[in-house]
């Protein structure tokens, strides 16, 4: 499947997208929700993820070595890239980063065919506050990843942009919500 901007803009708007009163994790009040997992787990939502993130990170130069996330948001998206990847013949990887780093085994917080030194790129559902975003980003830096760029579903135009901006970080995102005719809160 390629990736059409409009069919991820309808499919957002048919599955993912909910208008009322609702608390977002920050505790803030919002009018709409958007449960991104409804698009990453349904079979022409993943696919057109997944092929939209995978043309902005080829029109960002050198492919990296791996695309990851936090767990569990970004585990399906992740997942997505890496299968389309093979299905081209790319040698991109996917990584996860766990909440906290785990208690038994090798004890680590990032899993996956990554080594330290290589440069990666992280991906999110949703972008509020950049704050579960930056989260992976702090924890694959721990790793030794390198983080080119943070590439999200859906901006929600609240802040992340420049909180990603602050840590010299670029964000890229396949929609925001001025695409469904909603304005910043």
């Amino acid at each position: 499947m390629a990736y059409d901007k409009q069919d991820l803009i309808r499919l957002l708007e048919s599955e993912a997208l909910q208008r009322g009163e609702f608390t977002l994790a920050s505790g803030k009040k919002a009018s709409y929700y958007l449960d991104c997992r409804r698009i990453t787990l349904h079979p022409q939502g993943a696919n057109l993820v997944a092929a939209g993130m995978l043309e902005v990170i080829q029109a960002g130069g050198d492919l990296p070595a791996a695309v990851g996330g936090m767990a569990i948001g970004a585990d399906p998206i992740t997942a997505s890239i890496v299968m389309l990847a093979g299905q081209q013949d790319l040698p991109l990887k996917g990584f996860m980063v766990r909440k906290e780093p785990k208690g038994h085994g090798m004890g680590r917080q990032v899993e996956g065919p990554v080594e330290a030194g290589q440069e990666v790129v992280i991906v999110e559902d949703v972008i509020t506050s950049g704050g579960s975003a930056l989260k992976a980003v702090d924890a694959a830096e721990a790793f030794g990843l390198k983080v080119r760029e943070v590439i999200g579903i859906i901006d929600r135009l609240a802040g992340g942009e420049e909180a990603f901006a602050k840590r010299g970080l670029k964000l890229k995102t396949l929609t925001t919500i001025r695409d469904f005719g909603i304005e910043p809160e």
